[in-house]
């Protein structure tokens, strides 16, 4: 389970580092595929997988409280992205993307920054 966590961390670092060289790869393919239905269902998915997977193996990181307190705000979030809607999931990609060229780069740090801490924690 640990594992998983791991990869997932070192997605997110490199997920950042893409959107710090050229943003416009992943803002694109999000842009390209908002319309989508696959796309909700995933970013339900993946908060729900990782919020159960990091209060699972909280006790066994190196910051178990904090890693507990990101399960689950990964969960409400994944709830709240679930109960919201297609047509307002969208509205929220759609404003997030407008803000892509003045942040995005800000984004891809905060990304890095995040993966890298999962890593830490959990090797």
């Amino acid at each position: 389970m640990t594992a998983v966590i791991i990869i997932f961390g070192a997605l997110t670092l490199l997920a950042g580092i893409v959107i710090v060289i050229n943003p416009e790869v992943v803002f694109g393919f999000l842009r390209n595929n908002l319309d989508k239905l696959e796309l909700h269902i995933l970013a339900v998915v993946i908060r729900i997988v990782l919020g159960v997977l990091l209060i699972y193996q909280s006790s066994i990181s190196k910051f178990p409280l904090v890693i507990e307190i990101i399960g689950w705000l990964s969960i409400v979030a994944a709830i709240i992205l679930a109960v919201m809607g297609r047509r307002n999931f969208n509205r929220l990609m759609s404003w997030a993307l407008s803000l892509a060229k003045p942040i995005g780069r800000v984004g891809g740090v905060i990304a890095m920054a995040f993966g890298a801490f999962l890593i830490y924690a959990f090797v």
